[in-house]
């Protein structure tokens, strides 16, 4: 058995509908890590150029976790981090 682990992964997209399109194709080719997903807009009042910030709980090996992490650093402008919890 895979030594699975649960983690989250935190992403911040500035400017989201310009730069959204590609985090959400890594995101949807890792859907079967992605055990539930949250997004918010940062300024509450902000109608363009507003940054996002989505949060994704994963369940997966900490090498998946790390290499979506990876996959996600490596677009122009997006900051991801994890965290990596293992189960009791």
């Amino acid at each position: 058995m895979k030594n699975i682990k649960l983690a989250t992964i935190t992403i911040l997209v500035p400017n989201r509908h310009a730069n959204i399109n590609p985090v959400n194709q890594i995101i949807t080719k890792n859907g079967h890590l992605i055990i539930g997903r949250m997004g918010i807009s940062v300024e509450r009042q902000c109608l363009k150029g507003c940054t996002g910030l989505i949060t994704l709980s994963i369940e997966g090996t900490k090498i998946e976790i790390e290499n979506l992490t990876k996959k996600l650093n490596q677009l122009k402008n997006i900051r991801a981090k994890n965290i990596i919890i293992s189960q009791p």
